[in-house]
């Protein structure tokens, strides 16, 4: 095997085998590989990797260039317990499985935190003009 066909097995493997398995990932099995997430992504921060990784499971969540969570887009995330939660995702306050929401109430114009959420802890994510 040539160094250039083992450059590409390796980006083969991150793209077909690593990325989709966080994207299924639990939490549990997502914060032990955390701490070995050199050994298995090599020299990359698991914060601009394996997080937003695994927060792209939820359609609309993670901006596709920025691979960062969509601060921009106002969402309704659906609990797994059937609460439902409306707001802009927080990037800032958000941490690796724990996602925070941010909105100003409409009649109060007060700012209001909800979260933080655990990513085990949603079912699903919608768009706010969707839902």
């Amino acid at each position: 095997m040539t160094f250039d066909e083992l450059v590409q097995s390796r980006r083969k493997w991150i793209e077909e085998v690593l990325r989709p398995w966080c994207r299924r990932a639990a939490r549990a099995d997502l914060l032990a590989a955390e701490a070995q997430w050199t050994d298995l992504a090599g020299q990359v921060d698991p914060q601009e990797t394996l997080w937003p990784w695994a927060w792209s499971r939820f359609e609309g969540l993670v901006h596709p260039e920025l691979q960062r969570l969509d601060e921009s887009r106002e969402v309704t995330i659906v609990l797994r317990d059937g609460r439902r939660v409306r707001g802009f995702p927080d990037g800032r306050e958000s941490r690796r499985d724990e996602l925070v929401l941010f909105r100003i109430d409409p009649r109060t114009r007060e700012h209001q935190r909800f979260g933080p959420l655990r990513i085990d802890q949603i079912e699903l994510v919608v768009p706010a003009e969707a839902a």
